[in-house]
């Protein structure tokens, strides 16, 4: 049985801990949320089977988690995930768009190192990952990435100060530039940017395109590849997360199925 922690009871939160808890393998012992965000987290997890704890820190001593499962957004990495690396627990990052930030790749490399334990950045919303990182070892020239989603999923955004979102009637670049620039500005929309440059050529040489379309409903990402390996190219048609148009309902699929690999006899 592995025991499991998650911080962040959100859209995505809440969406893994209702598809694990029935689970054979697997426990989610405790929730991690602050303070102001404990009611409404314990009526969430009062409906399920198995209700977790629902905690402000993670547990020390006998309630010490297996694997730290990061749902929260990108303030949780440093207020939880690398304290719980440093003192050895494994975690897993849903967040990988906070990794623009300057020093925090190396921050959670070195927590991880100085508690032997390791952090897994989570693929997300995008696939193709896998490829990408190993065309890497092969020599990788160039990699691009294109994320199109709906007006209404861009609002609360900079990009408000680009267009008028509402009143969009075709599609408009929001943004070009660096994953680096992409994920500091949009850092609820850009995981998937940072995620492919993280697993390629790095957040300064990925380049990135965002786009708000009123033609369609899905969220759509657009990978194109080139190196020794050869090239890659690659189209996903996401359906936001209902209860966050931000986000792709397959990133909660992607927690899912981390914790299924570490707590199944087959993992793939």
């Amino acid at each position: 049985m592995l025991h499991v922690s998650i911080v962040g009871c959100g859209a995505i939160g809440a969406g893994v801990l209702a598809l694990v808890d029935g689970d054979g393998s697997l426990q989610v012992d405790s929730v991690i949320v602050p303070p102001h965000a404990i009611d409404r987290t314990e009526r969430t997890c009062a409906t399920l089977r198995r209700p977790p704890r629902v905690l402000t820190a993670v547990p020390e001593g006998a309630g010490r988690p297996d694997l730290l499962v990061e749902c929260a957004g990108h303030a949780a990495l440093s207020q939880h995930v690398v304290p719980a690396l440093a003192h050895g627990i494994p975690c897993v990052v849903a967040s990988v768009g906070a990794l623009s930030t300057p020093g925090l790749v190396e921050q959670l490399e070195a927590a991880a190192r100085e508690g032997h334990t390791q952090v897994q950045l989570l693929s997300g919303a995008i696939g193709a990952i896998d490829a990408i990182a190993a065309a890497k070892v092969g020599g990788l020239a160039t990699v691009a990435y294109t994320g199109r989603k709906p007006p209404q999923a861009w609002r609360d955004t900079p990009a408000e100060q680009v267009c008028d979102l509402l009143a969009l009637t075709e599609a408009t670049v929001l943004f070009r530039g660096s994953a680096r620039e992409a994920a500091l500005l949009y850092p609820k929309n850009a995981n998937v940017a940072a995620t492919v440059s993280l697993a390629g050529l790095g957040l300064d040489a990925t380049q990135v395109t965002l786009i708000a379309d009123p033609a369609i409903t899905e969220n759509v990402h657009h990978i194109e590849a080139n190196g020794a390996f050869g090239q890659l190219e690659l189209t996903m048609r996401g359906r936001p997360l209902a209860a966050n148009p931000k986000t792709s309902a397959l990133t909660v699929y992607s927690v899912v199925r981390a914790l299924a690999n570490r707590s199944h006899a087959l993992a793939i």
